[in-house]
Order: structure tokens, then sequence, then C-alpha cells
């Protein structure tokens, strides 16, 4: 009640003044026209009412612009946020419309059979092959679960496995299956489940992999042994051609994946894996001819696509042996360097993994391993994400110490612009730093994006340190960093990976 009788009082303030002062300013002119005789003192008195309200009006005007300047400056304010917020969401729309398009095409185009369920069984995606397939549309599989729309192959495929799927495991699994038109297809099963950023399972993929076989067509030999006794190989009509149903699904509930500590250190020591390099082009034209690579690295499957690539990292993470992974890395990049006989003038950087920078005797093995070979140390740089180095900040200070006195390089990816990564500067003596993919990409579109990578540049300037440039999708962005004085560019814009075995 007070609040309401006070904002009704401001609203009639600046009223009543001027009305006051009019009133006085009146009966003064009434004196004086009709020279009415009144007291000196009461004359007196209506000059100081006049002088007071004309005061009291002054003011009262002087904070009423202050007040419109401050709403004016607000206005000005959201308006420019308004017209931001328009720009960045037709942006943001057109992006999604063009993103819309490519991935139709993809999902009309992709040969494997896709679909997604969530850990309830209820399907939330499915491609145009999974429903040529079935011979379903899409109205009898969206928001349904699979035991509705799948044949009952299919479904007891998944349903066997489905606590090892939910539990976080990758399953495959082979079956052939005749078809209708009397060909024999070979299909190849895979279920991967889906992590939220906390590693809780809230889904699963389901691919199959159809693969028509030539008559009289063996089924192919799977390369390892785990595989051989994982084949669940079932005929159209529910027929084992292994045995019974009942020991086939016996057979299925140890069915061999890639979370396996065994596996994974025998795909080590027999060389499962496959190294890949990527070119980090310079951008300047005068620049030292040095050619640089980032090393990546993929297990012998993903190449055949028996499972998704990169995803066999999370599992040699979990068994801890992702500094065994790097050691095999160092090892066959430096064979490659002695069999090649390259000069100095290259430089490989290598990613390595958290658990690595807290191995004490990696540096001593990679400073052996140099010595024994004769390869000079500064054609490779050890690359280290910035999240690992906060997290760990001690054991990465003495790692890259280490690495540095030995002559190889270090170098800091995935840096973001704010005072945690500045810090780490501070610490952490690195010669290289990769600029963050996020900040890349926007730098043509978004000017606060803009402004992050030049400031990161300049500073790394100041402190004697490279830049890299990470996520470069066009030559126009290549342009712009070559224009801002970023040393080098990265990215599937500039160069896509390629096998270690192409590079001469």
């Amino acid at each position: 009640m007070k609040t309401q009788v006070f904002s009704k009082f401001n609203v009639v303030k600046f009223y009543l003044v001027a009305s006051i002062a009019i009133a006085t300013t009146g009966s003064l002119t009434a004196i004086n026209y009709f020279i009415i005789e009144l007291e000196p003192q009461i004359i007196n008195i209506l000059w100081i009412i006049l002088i007071i309200t004309i005061f009291a009006m002054i003011i009262q005007i002087t904070r009423a612009e202050k007040s419109l300047a401050k709403h004016q400056i607000i206005f000005r304010t959201h308006k420019e946020r308004l017209t931001n917020e328009i720009k960045y969401r037709l942006r943001a729309e057109k992006t999604s419309s063009e993103h819309k398009t490519r991935l139709q095409i993809i999902d009309e185009n992709f040969p494997v059979m896709l679909a997604y369920f969530n850990t309830e069984q209820l399907c939330c995606y499915h491609n145009r092959a999974y429903r040529l397939w079935f011979g379903l549309n899409a109205e009898q599989i969206d928001n349904r679960y699979m035991r509705e729309f799948l044949n009952e192959h299919f479904y007891h495929g998944i349903k066997n496995c489905i606590n090892h799927i939910l539990a976080g495991e990758i399953i495959q699994n082979k079956r052939i299956q005749k078809l209708t038109n009397g060909s024999t297809c070979l299909i190849i099963e895979q279920f991967v489940p889906h992590f939220d950023p906390k590693g809780k399972v809230i889904g699963f993929y389901t691919l199959y992999t159809p693969r028509i076989l030539r008559e009289n067509q063996q089924f192919p030999d799977v390369e390892t042994q785990e595989y051989t006794k994982s084949e669940n190989i079932l005929t159209q009509d529910g027929s084992n051609d292994k045995g019974t149903t009942k020991k086939s699904e016996s057979k299925y509930s140890s069915s061999a994946s890639i979370n396996s500590a065994t596996r994974l250190i025998q795909a080590i020591e027999q060389d499962k894996f496959h190294l890949y390099y990527q070119n980090i082009i310079s951008t300047k034209s005068d620049s030292n001819p040095c050619a640089h690579y980032e090393i990546l690295i993929r297990m012998v499957e993903e190449e055949n696509n028996l499972i998704p690539p990169g995803v066999f990292l999370s599992f040699v993470e979990k068994y801890n042996l992702m500094p065994r992974l790097d050691r095999w890395v160092v090892s066959n990049i430096i064979k490659w360097l002695c069999t090649n006989k390259i000069n100095s003038n290259i430089m490989f950087c290598i990613n390595l993994a958290r658990d690595t920078l807290s191995d004490l005797q990696f540096t001593d093995f990679v400073e052996k391993q140099l010595q024994e070979s004769n390869v000079p140390p500064q054609t490779l740089c050890f690359e280290i994400e910035e999240s690992d180095a906060k997290s760990n900040l001690e054991a990465t200070t003495i790692f890259a110490q280490k690495i540095r006195q030995i002559g190889c390089k270090a170098s800091l990816s995935s840096f973001n612009h704010d005072r945690a990564s500045f810090d780490l500067l501070k610490t952490i003596k690195i010669d290289f730093l990769k600029i963050e993919g996020s900040l890349i990409c926007n730098i043509l579109n978004d000017p606060t994006d803009l402004v992050k990578v030049r400031e990161i540049n300049r500073i790394a300037h100041l402190m004697k340190i490279q830049t890299i440039a990470e996520s470069v999708e066009s030559l126009e962005i290549a342009e712009k960093l070559h224009e801002m004085g970023v040393d080098f560019a990265q990215g599937f814009g500039i160069a896509q990976p390629q096998s270690l075995k192409e590079l001469e």
C-alpha cells in the first residue's frame, strides 16, 4: 500500500511543483497589474515560493534527463543484444538447414543399417537403409519398442546381450541370412553403447552391415580366435549351422568385444594398430620449410569397419593401457624415421594420454629410443591436452621440462581463452600452442571469437611460443589466420588424414 502511494506521489510531484510556480507567478502578476496594496512581507514570501519552485523544477528536469539518458543506454544495449541474437539465430537456422540437408544425404546413402535406442529399447532414430532392410516405413519404427517391429531372430540377437550393452560393452556378432531371392547375405552386427558426459549409458546404437556372398562361398574366418568363438550364424528359418539354438545363445553371451584387456594387449604386441598423419601447414610463405604432421592411430578393426573409429581408446584408457600404447606409437614413429632416412626438417606431433604424463619412466624410454636409433630428438613433439594439464599440473610440468631437456618439443592443445588457460603458460614451458577448434571455426562470423584468437596468438608470441590453429575447415579461415599472424593451421579444410605408409 505504501509503495503504491509513493509511486502515485512521484507521478504528481512534478505537476504539483509546476502548479505552485504558475499560481505564485499569477499572484505576483495580478498584484503588480492591479496595484493591489499588500504587506511587503507577503510579497516577499510569494517571491521566495516562486524561486524555490523554480529550483525544484530545475532539479526535477535534471533528474528526468539523467533518467532518460540512462534508459536510452539500456534501450540501445537491449536493441544491440536483440539484433545480435536475431543475427545469430538466423545464422544458426541457416547452418542447421545446411547440416540437415547434408545429414539427409548421408541418411539416404549410408550403406549400413543404423538405429539408435534408449535404455528402454525405444527407437529414437533410424536411417533409410534400416527401414528398407526390414521393409517398414518410418511410422512403424518411430518411438516404438524394438520387439514391436524387429523380426524374431534380430530381436533375440539384441535381447540376449542387452545387459552387456547397457553395462558399457561393445558387442559384435555375425550371422548368415538367406534372402527371398535365394542369395545368401553375411550380416555383421555391432551394438555400441552411448555414454553421457558422466560415463552413464543412456542408449545404444545398432549397426548391421550386410554383404552378399557369392554362390558356394564359405563363411570367412575371423581374424582373432575370440571372434570365431562368438560366431552366431543363423539362417532365416532359425536353424544354426554350428549347433542348436540354445548352444548358440550360450556362445553369444560370451561374444567378443574390444573391452577386453587381454585382447587390447595382444593388439599392441601384434601391431594391430595403424598410424595415420595429418598435415600441419605453415601460414607463412617465408617460414622454415620444416614439415609438421600430427600422428593419429586407428585399430585394424576400425579400418575393416568392425568397430566405429576411435572407440577403442576409451577401453585402452579404462584398462590403464594408454602408457603402453603411447610407447608403441613412439617406437613405431622412430622405426619409420629410421627406415625412411628422413632429415631433421620434419616433426611428428604425438598425442599423449593423461596417464602417460604421470609415468615417470616414459621420458627415459623416449630418450633411450632416440639414442639407440640416432634419430634427432627435435623430430618429435609431444602434445598435451589442456584439460589433462589442468587436472595434473605437477606431473605435466615435470614431463614438459624433462622432454624438452632431451631435445624434443612440447605442445599444449585445445587452448582456450580463460584465466586458467593463461595461468598454465606461466608454469608449463612449451614450444607450440594449439588454439581450441571451437574458437577457430567461428572467427569469420563471431567478432568475439576473433578477438579471443588474436589475444591468444599475441600472448603466445610474446612468450616465444608458436601457435597452431585447430579445426581449420575452409581456405577462407586459413587466409584469415595468415592475416592474424597465426603460425600454423590444421584441419580437414586443409588436409585429410592419410596412412603413414603413404608419406614419402
